[in-house]
């Protein structure tokens, strides 16, 4: 558990130095080196559409990051009774309380909390993922895969015109870290330009996990169902797919695509409420 804990620290803060220094390089090294002669640069070049891009991208990236962490679970009480049926949830002090909550909701040791429609705790957000985040998760992890397969093509253009290297060889890439690292000991190689090859890498490895996530979440959710609720076996009720996705994403859903917006409200608050 100390472990988790720790985990649940230093993932958030390995993300967001991640983040920062992708932006330091979009910003300071790769759009710069875009701008052959910035006295002549129209207004719509590839590299002034190219910034516009990867900010619009960052914004969306980040400002669902935000949205996950301040959607915290919800707060239960104990005298809570929404229905027979439900399951036994293990509370902070100990007990236990048949039929207090709505199916599938679960109390996270991490967090302290209770979620509703629990699917997962994410550890680099430091939360769990339930009924009140999950829309601005998923959109979290779509633009950060975006976000970093837009670095990753920024960065090969990058050290493409600056080692006078082409990857139209799809292997190219993948000789590319050990020749450099080779040439880097060697001194052939500078210090920033095998930090970029670095970050190359691991911007191919986020992108891939976080658009692989993103898939695996969506199919979850056209089943109506959600990891916890797979691992722990339940059965759930068959919908239309229609019915699912409109419960994540709500009505508002191409507002969510575009711009970083709360979640709706789920039936939890709906039946909280009546």
């Amino acid at each position: 558990m100390l472990v988790l804990r720790l985990l649940n620290v230093v993932a958030p803060a390995y993300f967001l130095c991640i983040s920062l220094v992708t932006f330091v390089l979009q910003i300071f090294l790769f759009i710069p080196s875009m701008f052959r002669d910035p006295s002549t640069t129209p207004l719509f070049s590839p590299a002034l559409l190219h910034g516009a891009l990867f900010l619009f991208l960052s914004a969306n990236a980040l400002g669902n990051y935000v949205l996950v962490i301040q959607s915290s679970p919800e707060d239960l009480d104990k005298d809570l009774n929404l229905g027979k049926g439900a399951e036994v949830v293990d509370w902070l002090d100990g007990s236990r309380s048949p039929g207090s909550a709505l199916p599938s909701t679960h109390f996270c040791r991490l967090c302290a909390r209770v979620t509703q429609r629990h699917d997962h705790h994410c550890f680099f957000t430091g939360n769990c993922i339930g009924s009140r985040n999950m829309r601005n998760f998923i959109m979290f992890c779509l633009y950060t895969s975006l976000a970093c397969l837009d670095s990753l093509v920024a960065g090969m253009a990058y050290i493409s015109a600056t080692l006078s290297m082409s990857f139209a060889d799809p292997l190219a890439f993948l000789t590319l870290l050990p020749h450099s690292i080779s040439q880097f000991f060697s001194g052939a190689l500078l210090s920033s330009e095998m930090f970029v090859i670095l970050m190359l890498y691991l911007w191919l490895g986020i992108g891939l996990a976080c658009a692989g996530f993103c898939c695996h979440q969506m199919l979850l959710i056209l089943r109506g169902q959600t990891r916890y609720q797979v691992r722990k076996g339940m059965v759930v009720r068959a919908r239309p797919w229609r019915e699912n996705l409109q419960e994540v994403f709500g009505k508002r859903w191409l507002l969510g695509l575009l711009i970083p917006v709360l979640n709706v409200e789920s039936d939890y608050h709906r039946q909280k409420e009546k």
